[in-house]
């Protein structure tokens, strides 16, 4: 039997963390072969090198190096030249029958260009959703425009795959990844997690993740220095850091995170990758998510938590009730936190319900990529929805 070869990339830790059930579920599957590909920050020693937890659970067919030496728009743009190059040289070699990504980064979209120019069918995770403040969005709508088969997260998104000329017959709501790790996963106990971070969780506890917000200039140290202030007054608070991602100018705020963790030991610490597990773990114990990261509206909803959610990075996503917005300035960040503790909002929390839905994602559309037919699938034709209002 010639199985279905079904080619998986990977380049965060973020990333990876929700495709791991996706990949489960085609390593299982007897009809497809699951081909893995690695690049980007998971073979930086500045991110960690978290190849080598993927390593323990899949094999790797192949590492694609990219320059991530350089956080400057310059840097970036020789980084995705470089990896288009690498990922045509891949695909020649392992023949893949189709190519699965997820969501909306850059090393993601070279490797998608390369895999059009080789004519490989692409499905793509996570399309349609908004983030006005980065230049993921752009990229984001691009690779759907690349794509031939669509998973989305909420009907909304799926009706915006639509809207971007894809046929409905090959956009699948399946809702989002993420859910499966925190119905999956076994979760750390308290004192197992606290051991696995070598840190004693305090009376309250928040969780922060801040991201360079890409489609503003130099906003990124005035923004967290900000950020920093507000937490810093917060009282009988124990802070976890994590680092942020290789965008424009994510060293600041991980230079930033390191001067004040070294300042504030007795309160804080700080990893550039805590894992799924302990990630997913950690915000069992929190009282907030605190920052811009996408998982502050996909997963921190379905654990009864409260997100604090600074700034434009996640303008425009779907989020649930449990999600407070403001802007990055300290008053905005301190009258949020204000809110989070309040009575009321923490009544709301024991009944919110996550957009995103329930689980079961993976398996979905590891059931659509086994049966689809992939003959003529490269050939797309414009999906034209009937304007209602004529006037423009």
């Amino acid at each position: 039997m010639n199985r279905r070869k079904i080619c998986v990339v990977t380049g965060t830790r973020a990333e990876y963390g929700l495709l791991y059930w996706l990949l489960k579920e085609i390593e299982s599957e007897e009809t497809l072969e699951l081909q893995l590909i690695v690049t980007g920050m998971h073979l930086s020693p500045e991110f960690g090198l978290t190849y080598k937890s993927i390593e323990k659970e899949f094999r790797i067919d192949k590492k694609v190096e990219m320059l991530l030496s350089s956080d400057t728009s310059v840097g970036i743009s020789k980084s995705m030249g470089l990896a288009q190059i690498s990922f045509a040289e891949v695909y020649e070699e392992l023949q893949p029958q189709m190519i699965v990504v997820l969501g909306d980064r850059y090393e993601i979209f070279s490797a998608v260009s390369a895999a059009m120019i080789a004519r490989i069918p692409i499905a793509h995770l996570h399309g349609g959703e908004t983030t006005e403040g980065a230049f993921d969005e752009s990229i984001r709508h691009s690779i759907t425009k690349m794509s031939h088969l669509h998973f989305t997260a909420t009907q909304e998104y799926r009706d915006r795959v639509i809207q971007l000329g894809e046929h409905p017959s090959r956009v699948f709501n399946v809702g989002g990844l993420g859910i499966d790790n925190i119905k999956k996963l076994k979760l750390l106990s308290k004192e197992e997690f606290e051991k696995s971070i070598d840190f004693r969780l305090n009376r309250k506890n928040i969780l922060v993740t801040f991201h360079p917000v890409t489609l503003e200039n130099t906003t990124a140290k005035e923004q967290f220095s900000e950020l920093l202030n507000a937490i810093d007054e917060l009282e009988e608070t124990h802070i976890i850091f994590t680092k942020a991602n290789s965008d424009t100018d994510g060293r600041i705020i991980n230079k930033m995170i390191d001067e004040y963790v070294s300042k504030n030991r007795n309160k804080s610490v700080e990893f550039t990758s805590l894992g799924q597990l302990r990630y997913l773990s950690a915000l069992q114990y929190m009282d907030a998510m605190v920052g811009n990261s996408s998982s502050g509206l996909i997963e921190a909803p379905s654990f009864g938590l409260g997100t604090v959610n600074v700034g434009d990075r996640q303008k425009g996503r779907i989020m649930a009730d449990s999600v407070i917005s403001c802007e990055s300035d300290k008053k905005s960040i301190l009258e949020v936190f204000k809110k989070l503790y309040s009575k009321e909002f923490q009544e709301t929390l024991k009944s919110v319900t996550n957009p995103y839905g329930d689980g079961g994602a993976s398996k979905k559309i590891k059931d659509v990529l086994k049966v689809v037919d992939l003959d003529n699938i490269l050939k797309k034709s414009f999906f034209n929805i009937e304007c209602k209002n004529k006037e423009i």
